[in-house]
């Protein structure tokens, strides 16, 4: 029987996420004699495993010690979306005399409404990641406990032996802890606890300007908390390009949010009942006191525990089971996927990752995740998407590379939705029409980087797109623009030149 779990707050909507993912009355099934595939952990990568290899008729164990639907469901994609869209919904608000809309005063955030509709919403999805579907409607046997390998072809859980022809490794990651004086003492959020808050705070810092810290700074400032979102590095956003990188700059400028880029935590301490960060920026020092602290600093595998010297299964503390290009672990017969082993740590990923090790773990397949395009998005306002190379990934390889952007201030769309703040960016290896990475820049920049996606998938050049015929009037016609932008390139002047004569003809002659 599962030992009981609760979270915080112990409402009706987390006492039904439970029911679903970790039901206090599971009752963990006798194994059968062997398996085709283990599977060790319930995030997305292990029920994308579970569910697409009993759907082929393989007999499926599936283990999970804590929540199923791991990070994406219950700390992470699901309630930080649900959180973003609150705070869009209060920027509106608070933007709508730009639109004509008077808006009265007086008009507040209910944070605890906010978090409330957070929970009844997660708990709702997780109907779809739930135990009892996994057993009833997919045939999968699921064993909730801790689970970890017992040898090269067997696991154990809950004192029961799981005997298996192949097994995947797929327990993910969790928060980083940072290595500050003093911080463990005050205490701090990660994205694990950040969505059990009941009450705002009235001033959170954020350490970390990757995606997870730069989604939720900017929430929690619209949600009404003063935020300082902190940064080793001069930008936001490292991974992302510069321009791409610095529209978001103005956003949270224009949010209200503090940035404090180039700065080092010395250490923190308690005052009272407010933290107070200890900051050094470059020859100045400065301390910037708080109510809460988000570390959102990366992430590290969940290695520990499982078994897998007895496995034979290599693995780094920090980058997790090493896997070649097709996802098999120094145990030919055990594969991973997901966040415990892959460099981009993404739910789409993960799903991706699944897929293959499917493949190439019961069907003798020889997929490699390699040729993947792999899209991400950062879900800031505007957001942030990505596929393929930068231009600075390009010139590392010796490619070179000729770069379309087009600004969304001209694309009649962006312009009534009063949202000209963003581009759209394509790289073409020079001379073609081959494109090697975009970045895009909108509010919902996340539904168009799709487009590029596809055509860089289907080996469709930018001129293909040219001649696709897009709505007007929509965003995401400035990747048509983009499109017709290189097929102007294409008019050289021997071309011109023909074309010339040509229409010259048609006039009535070459003189």
């Amino acid at each position: 029987m599962s030992e009981v779990m609760k979270l915080i707050p112990d409402d009706e909507h987390n006492q039904t996420l439970i029911s679903n993912v970790h039901p206090a009355e599971w009752i963990n099934p006798e194994p059968a004699k062997q398996y085709n595939l283990v599977v060790i952990g319930a995030g997305t990568a292990g029920l994308v495993t579970a569910a697409g290899a009993a759907g082929v008729g393989a007999k499926v164990a599936l283990v999970e010690r804590h929540l199923m639907g791991g990070d994406c469901l219950n700390v992470g994609c699901v309630p930080s979306k649900c959180l973003i869209r609150s705070s869009r919904a209060a920027a509106d608000v608070r933007d709508a005399g730009d639109f004509g809309i008077s808006v009265p005063d007086g008009v507040e955030v209910d944070f605890g409404a906010v978090m409330e509709r957070l929970r009844r919403l997660r708990a709702e999805i997780s109907t779809n990641d739930s135990a009892k579907r996994y057993r009833d409607e997919l045939g999968v046997d699921v064993f909730i406990g801790e689970g970890k390998f017992t040898g090269p072809n067997s696991a154990e859980v809950d004192g029961k032996v799981l005997n298996f022809k192949k097994a995947v490794i797929a327990t993910g990651g969790r928060a980083f802890e940072l290595p500050v004086e003093g911080l463990a003492e005050v205490g701090f959020l990660t994205n694990e606890t950040v969505f059990s808050l009941t009450q705002r705070p009235g001033r959170l810092a954020v350490i970390g300007a990757g995606p997870l810290g730069c989604e939720l700074a900017q929430a929690f400032r619209r949600l009404g908390s003063e935020v300082s979102i902190l940064e080793v590095g001069p930008q936001i956003l490292p991974r992302e390009d510069r321009d791409a990188a610095r529209i978001i700059e103005k956003a949270f400028e224009k949010d209200g949010v503090q940035l404090v880029l180039s700065c080092n935590i010395r250490r923190v301490e308690k005052e009272g009942t407010q933290k107070l960060l200890h900051l050094e920026c470059g020859s100045e020092k400065k301390v910037l006191p708080v109510d809460e602290i988000l570390i959102g600093v990366g992430r590290v595998p969940n290695v520990d525990g499982m078994g897998l010297e007895a496995a034979g299964v290599q693995y780094d503390p920090r980058a997790g089971v090493i896997v070649d290009d097709r996802l098999r672990t120094t145990n030919p017969r055990i594969y991973a996927a997901g966040d415990i082993c892959l460099k981009y740590k993404f739910t789409h990923m993960a799903d991706a990752a699944a897929r293959i090790v499917i493949q190439n773990a019961l069907f003798w397949g020889r997929k490699k995740a390699s040729a993947l395009n792999i899209p991400w998005c950062t879900f800031t306002d505007p957001e942030i998407a990505h596929v393929g190379m930068y231009e600075e990934d390009a010139k590392k390889k010796g490619i070179e590379v000729h770069t379309i952007t087009v600004s969304l201030g001209d694309v009649d769309r962006a312009i009534a939705d009063g949202e000209k703040e963003g581009m759209v960016r394509i790289h073409l290896k020079k001379g073609t029409d081959k494109i090697l990475g975009a970045t895009i820049v909108a509010r919902h920049a996340g539904e168009m980087i799709s487009e590029i996606s596809v055509a860089m998938q289907a080996k469709l050049g930018l001129g293909g797109i040219s001649g696709v015929i897009h709505p007007y009037p929509t965003q995401a016609e400035a990747i048509k623009r983009a499109a017709d932008a290189y097929s102007r390139t294409r008019l050289t002047p021997t071309i011109k030149g023909i074309f010339d004569r040509i229409l010259r003809f048609q006039r009535g002659g070459l003189a």
